[in-house]
């Protein structure tokens, strides 16, 4: 009877995994894939969101504006290393998704950034988050919260930063 329980657990794992990885399937113009954050520490003010945006259409669509209830203002940003310093900015104008094509949001590079979070992230937890996008609309995902070290890119240390 133990197995037979254990096969039943492990069919119903295995059936909602594809849910974790991809979200906004079906319909959706726009896959949301492998949606992350990373834990904070207490009293941190700020938090970041990773994914991966696959463009299922023939046309060039833009993540134009994200929001949580985690957080008072979120936005899409850009790093970027300038004469050896990392630097942080808005893209005001969006990210562009291309046709047929997909853009990885990672520690290091793209994020959707969580300013003035108005609770801790916990590793282990998950919280909802909603993508606009200029084509596809909103599409609402739910995000997991991993280690406060996790990385998910291999990209351990980020030097010194400026945000702009």
């Amino acid at each position: 009877m133990r197995l037979l329980s254990k096969l039943a657990l492990m069919a119903v794992l295995l059936a909602a995994a594809p849910a974790a990885f991809a979200q906004a399937g079906g319909t959706s113009k726009i896959n949301v894939e492998q949606p992350w954050a990373r834990a904070t520490p207490a009293g941190a003010m700020t938090g970041a969101v990773y994914m991966t945006l696959a463009n299922r259409t023939n046309t060039e669509d833009r993540l134009t504006a994200a929001s949580s209830d985690v957080a008072s203002k979120v936005q899409i940003h850009e790093m970027a290393v300038v004469n050896g310093i990392m630097q942080m900015r808005q893209l005001t104008d969006g990210l562009a998704v291309p046709a047929g094509g997909s853009v990885t949001l990672k520690p290091g590079g793209y994020h959707v950034m969580l300013i003035g979070l108005k609770k801790r992230l916990i590793a282990g937890q998950t919280f909802p988050l909603t993508l606009t996008f200029a084509n596809a609309g909103n599409i609402s995902i739910t995000v997991p919260i991993q280690a406060i070290g996790a990385t998910n890119s291999g990209n351990g240390g980020m030097g010194k930063m400026e945000m702009k």
